[in-house]
């Protein structure tokens, strides 16, 4: 790969290297694209093995000139983001931590815990290291602020049974669900949880203790005992949040602890003085970065995604950050208000630096351990894999196909992927068949992999343009495609690769279940594999998994269509229509016994409609 220097533009912007099929490999920037990306086209044994292994990869690079180094910095965080790299690094949580999350966007908000993926209109703080410390604050808090608990269905429940659940007779809720509480005084519990988990302690004590000596001048020494008691659970809370500044100090704490390979990151939150969460994460140093470096990328993937507590005024590292200014003023952007970035030396937050970097280093001293063996028989298994089955490379993304159907009816197939040996759910299909296929599990197959690689080569060959939202779901093609059977579900896949021009790009592989087989194009005998070697039960893995998705998707399917009634789809009858057409007739039962001239004898309901109503429940 060469690129004429003289055409490369010497101002600020973003460059991306790419493989032979058009997958963006690496994303950079730079202050001088002339540069920066001449200086990778030298001798090859001069250059870090990491930067060597992308170069190597690369088949091509393009650039993306701007304005400034701000504008350079917002557009590479957009394009790692968009199309996730393989030589980038990339945070991953090395667990997934729960959050204590309140649902404000509800009539009557709840608390609970949670965990995954953000949902819009709900507050989150955390994240905490384990779900008994977070139920075990739970529990405290909603003694002080009793707002509900209870899933959404149990709710619904209780407010149609008309009595409220346990929690309401121990003074754990205070029982929206039967109007025990009116909005106003609801509101006030929720606000003040919500204060309180934001740091705000002070004030909610003191108002406490205000209300217990108020009561009990006025010798209600019962409600004085209750505001007592709810005093000592919110102490109780605050005695397990380690106080680490002033009480009106919030900032974040960011340390890291790294070897060649991989790097441990510990962030943790202080809210008023106080620990108040923590978060961690593991990095694979795919990329050949400076101390500094590695801390820019951190500090511009950890903010850029809408942190669950916002972004602070100060985040505190454990050493310097390249291109600070820079990464400040983009934060600034985010946040509104000024926000500075400053490795500790000395002073009161060096004691809590080093307390977060020895966080860090023992998370990467059990990473290792955990993964040690997981990923050295991963790396045997993906070997023997590319021996086997004779393939170009190994097979870093594995594909899986299978269909699931009951007597022909509601046909669906599902695919499910491992990268890099691990299955990874977000990258899971499911696919509805749209042709009309009676018990034929080829034609099923057919259409699937037609689609999916269809929308493959329609990524590929679209427009690049970064600037486009559009998601581009398929842009990898897989290095393995296997299928759930044998030489039939083999021969499909074939064909289908063959018809789209992709036999030297995409290989495929078949698995069937009766003596795990494993068949491939161009030999009639099996592929052989030992009883219990690692590639075969790779390939059991991938294949029971592709199995699983697709028949929970088809009882997902089959459940809707056990409950669906005959009037539905019938053209011109809406919900209200339909809603009424039951009611005046009492029942389903009774509509399904009335004549053609008994509908149209009703006056809001057309005749024509009246017509299919009587088609639809007597075909």
């Amino acid at each position: 790969m060469d690129a004429a220097p003289t055409l490369i533009p010497e101002g600020p912007g973003s460059y991306q290297f790419k493989d032979s099929v058009g997958r963006v490999i690496y994303v950079g920037k730079a202050k001088n694209l002339r540069s920066r990306i001449t200086s990778y086209f030298v001798d090859r044994s001069t250059q870090h093995p990491r930067t060597a292994a992308m170069v190597t990869a690369a088949h091509s690079v393009e650039w993306i000139e701007v304005r400034n180094e701000l504008e350079a910095l917002m557009l590479e965080y957009n394009l790692i983001k968009e199309h996730r790299p393989r030589f980038n690094v990339r945070l991953r949580d090395d667990k997934s931590y729960p959050f204590l999350a309140v649902t404000i966007s509800d009539e009557w908000p709840r608390a609970t815990v949670m965990r995954g993926r953000k949902r819009p209109g709900t507050r989150y703080f955390g994240p905490y290291a384990h779900a008994w410390a977070i139920r075990d604050t739970l529990d405290q808090l909603i003694r002080t602020f009793p707002v509900r608990t209870c899933s959404e269905s149990k709710f619904a429940q209780h407010q149609r049974l008309g009595r409220p659940c346990l929690l309401f007779h121990i003074e754990k809720c205070s029982g929206p669900c039967v109007g025990s509480v009116d909005k106003s005084m609801y509101s006030q519990h929720v606000d003040g949880m919500l204060r309180f988990l934001e740091g705000d302690s002070a004030d909610v004590e003191s108002r406490l203790r205000l209300d217990m000596q108020d009561a009990a001048v006025h010798q209600e020494y019962e409600r004085a005992a209750r505001l007592r008691d709810r005093l000592g659970a919110i102490q109780r809370v605050l005695e397990k949040q380690q106080m680490v500044g002033e009480s009106n100090e919030s900032f974040d704490v960011i340390g890291i602890a790294d070897d060649d390979l991989e790097a441990s990151i510990q962030h943790f939150y202080v809210r008023k003085g106080r620990v108040v969460g923590r978060n961690g994460y593991i990095v694979d140093k795919v990329e050949d970065l400076s101390a500094s470096q590695l801390l820019h990328r951190i500090v511009e993937s950890t903010y850029g995604e809408s942190p669950a507590l916002g972004i602070p005024s100060l985040v505190v590292t454990s050493g310097e950050v390249e291109d600070r200014p820079v990464l400040e003023e983009w934060l600034e952007s985010l946040r509104g208000t000024k926000v500075e970035i400053r490795p500790v030396k000395r002073g009161e937050k060096r004691e809590l630096m080093e307390m977060v970097v020895g966080n860090a280093t023992d998370e990467l001293k059990r990473h290792r351990l955990r993964r040690s063996r997981d990923y050295n028989s991963r790396s045997k298994s993906l070997q023997e894999l590319q021996d086997a089955l004779e393939l170009p490379e190994a097979p870093l993304r594995i594909e899986c196909y299978d269909m699931a159907h009951l007597q022909g009816t509601n046909y669906v197939g599902s695919m499910v992927v491992l990268e890099d040996g691990l299955p990874s759910p977000r990258e899971y299909r499911h696919f509805k068949i749209k042709g009309e296929i009676e018990n034929d599990d080829y034609a099923a197959m057919r259409e699937v992999l037609h689609r999916r690689l269809s929308a493959y080569l329609a990524d590929r060959d679209g427009p690049s343009d970064s600037s486009t939202s559009k998601k581009r779901r398929f842009a990898y093609p897989p290095q393995l495609i296997l299928v759930d059977g044998g030489k039939g579900q083999l021969a499909v896949a074939v064909e289908v690769v063959n018809e789209l021009g992709l036999q030297d790009v995409v290989p495929v592989a078949a698995l069937a279940k009766r003596l795990e087989e494993v068949f491939v194009p161009g030999r009639d005998e099996a592929v052989e594999f030992e009883r219990g070697s690692e590639a075969l039960f790779m390939l059991q893995h991938i294949r029971d998994e592709a199995h699983r998705f697709a028949n929970s998707f088809h009882r997902k399917l089959r459940a809707k269509a056990m409950v669906a009634s005959p009037l539905d789809g019938v053209a011109g009858l809406g919900p209200a229509r339909k809603k009424r057409l039951v009611s005046h007739f009492g029942s389903l039962n009774a509509l399904q016994g009335a004549s053609l001239e008994d509908l149209q004898a009703l006056t809001w309901l057309p005749d024509d409609v009246a017509a299919r109503v009587h088609h639809a429940l007597h075909r």
